[in-house]
């Protein structure tokens, strides 16, 4: 009999311990609702299944002296709060990754604005969104083993180019970047008013020639006389690397639990 009653113990106990933790869970309080004062935007930003999270809140306006612009981003819960607001009316709308914009809807400050996110219809159309810097990582240097460069007749690379460090200094510093933010729209887009093209070596051929025979920056070209060399690394991408919003995305809900 002794040995009977002392193996119910360890049941007994773990029965006890969960209905602690039952108790427990149910006395926890929902998560609290965004305090907006009288200068602040705040709420929550859901989707089709739920909160969205690490989501941007953008709200801007032209009613001041300069245009002002304020973004935050959702936390776990999707909620969001833009402090400090100076007085004025503002357009606001969600961006993300795998998102489009959301509808653009008014608001003055001390408003609470609950907002609805709005999944991309496609993985092109999500990369739309990314970041210019996203697309300037995808750069694909030449290697070391290809400088001095042995010019359009060769490998495409101006024979001023005597190292990589040389082409890469030029790139990032004083060259493309003195004018341009390299992987933005303008630079990642072939017009389709320039025509088809046989690939994009021959669309980036015509669409640098006006600047080529002015010899103006094309001649600073790390690539300079080689415009496959140069530039179809940033029209590719939006292309072949468009399925990564959908991993991206994906790998966040998993992280932060939500959809």
């Amino acid at each position: 009999m002794m040995t009977a009653h002392v193996s119910r113990i360890p049941a007994i106990g773990l029965v006890l311990v969960v209905a602690s933790l039952a108790a427990t869970s149910a006395r926890q309080p929902a998560a609290p609702a965004v305090q907006v004062d009288a200068d602040d935007l705040g709420g929550v930003v859901s989707g089709a299944k739920g909160p969205e999270a690490g989501v941007w809140v953008i709200a801007e306006t032209t009613d001041l002296p300069t245009k002002f612009t304020r973004i935050v981003v959702t936390d776990d819960r999707g909620r969001y709060l833009m402090p400090d607001l100076p007085k004025a009316g503002y357009t606001v709308w969600v961006r993300g990754y795998g998102l489009v914009d959301s509808p653009k809807v008014k608001a003055t400050p001390g408003q609470s604005l609950n907002l609805k996110a709005v999944a991309a219809p496609s993985a092109h159309a999500a990369a739309e969104y990314y970041p210019a810097g996203y697309w300037f990582s995808l750069v694909k240097v030449p290697e070391k083993s290809e400088f001095p460069g042995t010019g359009p007749s060769g490998n495409g690379i101006s024979p001023s180019m005597e190292t990589q460090a040389h082409w890469l200094r030029s790139l990032k510093s004083g060259g493309c970047t003195a004018c341009h933010q390299l992987g933005n729209k303008a630079t990642r887009e072939v017009p389709p008013s320039l025509g088809k093209f046989a690939d994009m070596a021959h669309a980036w051929d015509r669409r640098c020639s006006p600047a080529r025979r002015a010899g103006t920056w094309w001649a600073a070209s790390p690539s300079s006389g080689a415009s496959a060399r140069c530039w179809c690394w940033v029209t590719g991408p939006i292309a072949s690397h468009a399925a990564n919003c959908r991993r991206r995305r994906r790998g966040r809900r998993a992280s932060s639990g939500t959809s």
